[in-house]
């Protein structure tokens, strides 16, 4: 294994673990060199599942590629690397079963499945790219989706506030409620 900080060759294993499915082995490892320590896995590769894209083009089955897309749906969440490396253990163990060549809106609805009971927040970021949200809309049925009460308008107006007049408040300020803005001398 090549040292990612030096590239030397010559390392030691320091400690090894299985993962929680026993998919895969976990190895801390050591540089002789420059005594950087890196991790890295280990698992049998699955050369024969292949993905079926959209526009019907087929490409290897890539898990680190699914496993960086669930990554950025839990970006600045608080959700442990575990849960996430479960996540996507459980996913592949499913897709592995069902056949040499998957959907990709297959994979999508596993992935949306799973996420839905975790994480509503990375549901819905997911969601919205698997599912090329085009409007606001879309997204509030989405919301609907979840079991929440939200009004359509009201969210349109917390997301895209009125930069019209309005009949009470008259023309759209950038004042706070309560705070006198101080003009040409008059307050």
């Amino acid at each position: 294994m090549r040292c990612p900080k030096c590239g030397s060759r010559d390392d030691k294993v320091i400690d090894s673990r299985q993962s929680r499915d026993s998919s895969s082995i976990r190895r801390r490892r050591e540089c002789l060199k420059c005594k950087y320590r890196f991790t890295t896995y280990e698992e049998v590769e699955r050369s024969d599942l292949r993905v079926v894209k959209r526009d019907r083009t087929h490409e290897p089955f890539d898990r680190r590629k699914l496993a960086a897309s669930i990554a950025k749906a839990f970006e600045k969440r608080s959700t442990s690397l575990l849960t996430l490396e479960d996540i996507v253990s459980e996913i592949v163990q499913d897709l592995e079963t069902s056949g040499r060549e998957v959907l990709s809106s297959v994979i999508g609805a596993k992935v949306l499945e799973k996420l839905r009971t975790i994480d509503e927040v990375a549901y819905l970021r997911y969601v919205s790219v698997h599912q090329r949200f085009h409007d606001v809309d879309q997204f509030v049925d989405a919301v609907h989706t979840l079991g929440h009460r939200v009004k359509p308008n009201a969210l349109q107006r917390e997301l895209f506030p009125p930069e019209t007049t309005s009949e009470k408040t008259g023309p759209a300020t950038n004042r706070s409620p309560g705070i006198a803005i101080k003009k040409h001398g008059r307050v």
